[in-house]
């Protein structure tokens, strides 16, 4: 691939905040792979970090609710192509019949296939389409629930007028530490925490195997990039000590909280003690509106001009 469109090379800068030459390079080099080429600018040192999306979010809304005795809840995003017609009441009526849907629905159901008042979601999202000229749709949805048998809640979190959404679940010892303020303080805060790290997995488990090694090159490449290098015999224990730090910032647990400065797993055990039983936290979910859908650039000469702007 020898040439690569400008808003390629905009996307990458966007992410990384590499040069505008150092990115059409990288692009080259990918052949045209936005992700490859990320890791490509990562391993050249020429950014510390990039954007886990750089794609730009459509409108809408993420909605969250708890139900089910506080034992359940659900998530649900609807998108709409502008944030004047988000804040539409018919926009805002068709999210809730969602919600409900939702709520309603059997486990493993597609979201357009839903019922709601003896129609489709499908079919609702088609009628507001015709209605406002705007393409609506229904993106995705999630259901938590504390198993049987078992005592706990689910916990919810919206930020920024529905832009994020978290839903988590807290299982505990007893009926009592879970309804204790400790725990839900705890859940609360934890939560919030979801909503402004974007953690990627709960616990180091968690994290797929490819992208711990990928994350291991990817430091591998910038120690061997640096003006005056380690001795190869101390990388392995450098490199670990890289991962083990990478581990604090993308899983929850081993975050440190941004209120408290302590890691999440061991406010965890302090709600715990004041419950007077075990609690765990057991799962969680993170939507942010629109990530991973790419919006068209329909107009390629502003995208130049704040290329090089």
């Amino acid at each position: 691939m020898s040439s690569v469109s400008i808003e390629s090379i905009k996307q990458l800068r966007d992410r990384t905040q590499a040069g505008m030459a150092d990115c059409k390079s990288a692009l080259v080099e990918a052949a045209g792979d936005m992700d490859k080429a990320v890791e490509i600018i990562l391993k050249k040192g020429l950014a510390k970090s990039a954007k886990r999306s750089g794609k730009v979010a459509t409108e809408g809304e993420i909605r969250t609710q708890v139900f089910g005795n506080g034992r359940e809840a659900a998530i649900v995003e609807v998108n709409i192509e502008t944030d004047f017609s988000a804040r539409n009441e018919k926009f805002g009526a068709l999210v809730g019949r969602a919600m409900e849907a939702a709520v309603a629905a059997p486990t493993g159901q597609s979201f357009e296939e839903l019922e709601h008042g003896g129609k489709k979601l499908a079919e609702h999202a088609s009628e507001l389409t015709a209605v406002v000229g705007e393409k609506v749709t229904l993106r995705r949805y999630t259901k938590i629930a504390v198993p049987a048998g078992k005592a706990g809640f689910c916990m919810s979190y919206v930020h920024m007028a529905g832009k994020i959404g978290v839903l988590l679940t807290i299982e505990a010892g007893s009926d009592a530490a879970a309804a204790h303020e400790a725990a839900r303080t705890f859940a609360e805060e934890t939560a919030m925490q979801v909503a402004a790290m974007n953690p990627i997995a709960l616990n180091r488990e968690g994290v797929p195997a490819d992208s711990v090694a990928r994350q291991r090159g990817i430091f591998e490449a910038q120690m061997r990039e640096e003006a005056n290098p380690k001795p190869e015999a101390m990388w392995s224990k450098i490199l670990d000590g890289k991962i083990g730090k990478w581990f604090g910032e993308v899983v929850l647990l081993d975050q440190e909280s941004a209120q408290h400065k302590k890691p999440i797993k061991l406010l965890l055990e302090e709600a715990a003690g004041k419950a007077g039983a075990p609690l765990a936290l057991t799962a969680f979910i993170r939507y942010e509106l629109g990530e991973g859908i790419e919006k068209q650039v329909d107009d390629l000469q502003k995208g130049v001009a704040e290329l090089l702007g």
